[in-house]
């Protein structure tokens, strides 16, 4: 297979705040740049040496007036509520931390009806599952949980992994892109995710134009869109996928988006202080939540997205292609909401990030039909040359936020 050639700078630079680098993926609004081949914009680090998550973080503690955002909150909310037994807003989630910190405030402390969605994890852990029952039956919402044709989706997230290794790209579609045709077939106009991709490094905007502008892009340009690292036409000439069978990973069509004009979007972390722990007590005291088991492989956490068994495929497929492990995702987030030190999450990483995820990957590959011997070698081949080096002892990175690769 020939080497993706990915965008990402040449030049390695951490933040000197918390343990990233500027090979880092951020998710934009614009569809043209989280679906296309090499898949991604990189988090800016600027001459300062600090990068764009960490400058928000600064901004959410010290700038931004959380009571004044609060009343914005409540105005918005107040615009779409309904009083008349109506569905007035959608909450997409799994039942994680997250989705149920957000579900259950909007309806216990802010007097919303949510109707809350499910995109299905592909391979649910039992305790992914457990929390997703439990988000529902403890915390008490309507849900409607939406399982797309597992041929497709197998096939699909297959085709991700030998060309993009990306084994979440259909997750990620999925979950992004249901929520507004559900709430279109239901007439509810006010949508609300959890935190802003701004948490992560990414400017985002909470409103709809977004919305509108990625339907609008997706259907002039729907032949040259990749999904699965492969021209939607290709995909329907060759793989003999239906238009139908691929649609539900694509936006909502600008049509319906003309014909309902109120429809918006919004994130909750932009008018709340958004701290994942918290969210994490908070959803275990509220909605049944429970952390897993065992501390999770690859990282030093029980309880950030545990849903799925190739959630940690994800985060291994993402080190070897970026060098970021989910350990750094991890102890970035700590370091960031200064639950610990740069020097501990420095520790953390060394420790931690890249280790091999090998408790579900049996299952994993035996559901994909990969042999293991095939996975290792497209994990090689998606190592980027300006990242890895390879010695006598294996594959080695090149910079770390240690100052142990091979170049440092």
């Amino acid at each position: 297979m020939k080497k993706i050639k990915f965008t990402s700078p040449k030049k390695v630079l951490f933040c000197k705040k918390c343990v990233l680098s500027n090979q880092k993926p951020v998710t934009i609004p614009e569809f043209k740049h989280t679906i296309n081949r090499t898949g991604a914009l990189y988090m800016n680090i600027d001459k300062d040496g600090i990068c764009d998550a960490c400058k928000y973080h600064a901004i959410k503690y010290k700038t931004i007036s959380w009571s004044k955002r609060e009343k914005e909150l409540k105005k918005l909310l107040n615009k779409f509520r309904k009083n008349n037994g109506e569905y007035d807003c959608l909450i997409p989630g799994s039942g994680g931390k997250d989705s149920a910190f957000t579900a259950h405030i909007l309806k216990y402390k802010y007097g919303m009806n949510p109707l809350t969605i499910t995109w299905p994890p592909i391979l649910y852990t039992d305790y992914g599952y457990e929390n997703f029952k439990n988000w529902l039956e403890v915390g008490g919402f309507d849900n409607i949980s939406f399982k797309p044709n597992p041929i497709v989706q197998k096939k699909l997230t297959k085709l991700s992994i030998q060309n993009l290794l990306h084994p979440f790209q259909t997750f990620i579609l999925g979950q992004k892109n249901l929520a507004p045709k559900i709430a279109y077939n239901y007439g509810i106009d006010l949508i609300f995710y959890g935190e802003s991709e701004a948490e992560y490094g990414a400017p985002i905007k909470n409103n709809a134009s977004s919305l509108r502008a990625k339907s609008a892009y997706v259907e002039k340009n729907i032949k040259n869109i990749y999904l699965s690292g492969i021209k939607y036409s290709d995909l329907i000439k060759k793989f003999n996928f239906k238009k139908n069978d691929l649609d539900i990973y694509l936006p909502i069509s600008e049509e319906k988006i003309k014909k309902r004009k109120k429809l918006q979007v919004h994130y909750l972390g932009y008018y709340l202080k958004w701290i994942p722990q918290e969210n994490y007590y908070y959803s275990v005291e509220n909605c049944g939540f429970k952390a897993r088991p065992f501390r999770t492989q690859g990282t030093f956490q029980k309880f950030q997205s545990i849903d799925d068994k190739i959630d940690d495929l994800h985060y291994y497929t993402s080190f070897i292609k970026f060098g970021l492990g989910r350990t750094s995702h991890d102890a970035a987030k700590e370091v960031r909401n200064k639950h610990i030190t740069l020097q501990e999450g420095k520790k953390l990483v060394e420790k931690f990030d890249g280790e091999f995820p090998d408790i579900y990957l049996n299952d994993v590959l035996k559901y994909l039909e990969i042999t293991k011997d095939s996975f290792i070698k497209t994990c090689d081949n998606f190592r980027q040359d300006h990242l890895w080096k390879k010695t006598n002892s294996g594959w080695k990175l090149r910079h770390t936020i240690n100052k142990t690769g091979t170049d440092d």
